[in-house]
């Protein structure tokens, strides 16, 4: 049986996208193979949705050469991108059950086990990436990661970005809030987009991302919303005319973890499987950051057309819309509290005081 070392630090990243676009993840990232005598005495299967040569599966991957380095061959992580093992739902029922030991749900992905996963993407609470680090890294992450431990879930210290999320449309630009009205508007498979997008008087309809494609092909749905990062590498600039930067939320992954599993490890291998998905985290931070630099001109050349949508007029409708009070009330003043907190510069979260 052959496994990979750890890369070296002057393999460029380019070389990274290039070997990941070639190769499954699991295992062959294009790394010179070694012969190994023993099989692994762990081995952890992490699913996810996103593209082979998305920023995320490039970092996991190292972080798996990594593991499997630092533990002498002890412990193997095998990556499967592109939803090879099921759709977001199916991962996260897999990831309870032990099918699965690791998974990267989304912000409002995992929410449907434990709700306050969605605060952080509560529409226009964060306008800068320092707030976004600031809350997840600090006391809001703390009471997130905390109720994912009640469901039985083992949580990485460090959430990987996804990015600020914009609209696609195949119909029309969307400037304002009231361009919203009656568009059938993918979101995920969470009550925090449905309820956003119907306070904007759209039509959402929560569909699996790995659906997403085909839905807005065959025009299912006209419209999605999701990062620049998404959008190019799944390839949604073929079946999307209109970019809309909307900035309306951010999201982000949680590296969550089979309880059991987890507490299976020994403490050595522990310490090196966090060490190495969290430092991975910060690196794929920085990583989605420069690429996000480059990725409207590399979407206008292939086509999209891109426009700045007023901020101010979604904020408005949504506050109007009773979307605020009635998140405040699921979540409660204590985790409320930490968000408004965290997103100083936006008094539309603070809700006005009874006479």
């Amino acid at each position: 049986m052959t496994r990979i070392p750890s890369p070296g630090a002057g393999l460029s990243r380019r070389t990274l996208l290039r070997g990941a676009s070639a190769l499954p993840l699991a295992g062959a990232a294009g790394w010179p193979l070694i012969a190994r005598a023993a099989a692994p005495e762990y081995v952890f299967k992490f699913g996810n949705n996103l593209p082979v040569t998305h920023p995320l599966n490039v970092r996991a991957q190292e972080a798996a050469d990594r593991i499997l380095a630092e533990s002498n061959g002890r412990m193997e992580v095998k990556v499967f991108p592109n939803n090879q093992l099921g759709g977001d739902t199916d991962m996260l029922a897999q990831v309870r059950s032990g099918g699965l030991e690791m998974f990267n749900p989304g912000t409002m992905v995992i929410a449907t086990l434990a709700p306050i996963s969605a605060i952080t993407a509560v529409g226009f609470a964060f306008s800068s990436y320092d707030q976004v680090w600031t809350a997840v890294d600090g006391a809001l992450g703390n009471s997130i990661r905390a109720a994912f431990a009640k469901v039985g879930l083992h949580t990485m210290d460090r959430m990987w970005d996804n990015g600020f999320r914009q609209i696609t449309t195949s119909t029309r630009p969307v400037t304002a809030a009231t361009d919203l009205g009656g568009m059938k508007i993918r979101v995920p498979v969470s009550p925090m987009g449905i309820s956003m997008f119907k306070s904007l008087s759209a039509s959402p309809a929560s569909l699996q991302f790995s659906e997403v494609y085909s839905a807005l092909q065959t025009k299912v749905v006209d419209a999605q919303e999701n990062p620049l990062a998404i959008v190019q590498t799944a390839k949604l600039y073929e079946v999307q005319k209109f970019c809309s930067v909307t900035n309306h939320s951010w999201d982000g992954y949680h590296l969550v973890v089979n309880g059991r599993a987890w507490r299976g490890l020994p403490d050595d291998l522990k310490t090196i499987y966090s060490r190495a998905f969290n430092e991975a985290g910060l690196q794929q931070r920085a990583d989605l950051r420069k690429l996000n630099e480059t990725l409207r001109g590399d979407l206008s050349a292939k086509g999209m057309t891109f426009n700045d949508a007023n901020p101010q007029s979604f904020r408005d409708q949504l506050r109007s819309a009773g979307y605020y009070a009635e998140w405040k009330g699921k979540f409660g003043d204590e985790a409320w509290a930490l968000l408004e907190s965290m997103a100083v510069s936006y008094t539309h979260l603070t809700l006005p005081t009874k006479a």
